[in-house]
């Protein structure tokens, strides 16, 4: 599962109607119980993954922190985008599984090239 195929997903869910992005929307989304997954840009800062991070784990929300700010940003057709919330149950289930499968894949091949 590729990066592209992860964020071309991201680029579906929005076409959608099913993302909010931005600080301001993503927290919004989080506070009013809409969002069912925030992602958080890798180069966002510590302040930012922090206040997320506690905010959903709160709340009990999914996150992932995924790719960096310019990706998400042009997935969605906009410069960057540090946070984004998946406002689909099943958008959000779906992303979630891509993402770990990609995370084990990578797991898998660094195991394998430590073993070498």
């Amino acid at each position: 599962m590729s990066n592209d195929h992860i964020l071309s997903f991201i680029s579906l869910a929005m076409k959608a109607g099913k993302v909010k992005s931005g600080e301001f929307s993503t927290e919004e989304a989080v506070k009013k119980g809409k969002a069912h997954l925030v992602i958080i840009a890798s180069d966002a800062s510590d302040n930012t993954k922090k206040h997320f991070t506690d905010m959903c784990d709160y709340r009990k929300i999914p996150y992932r922190i995924y790719s960096d700010s310019v990706s998400l940003g042009r997935t969605l057709g906009l410069e960057f985008r540090m946070s984004l919330a998946i406002c689909d149950s099943g958008f959000a289930k779906s992303l979630e599984e891509k993402i770990e499968k990609q995370e084990a894949a990578r797991r898998n091949t660094d195991g394998k090239n430590q073993d070498l």
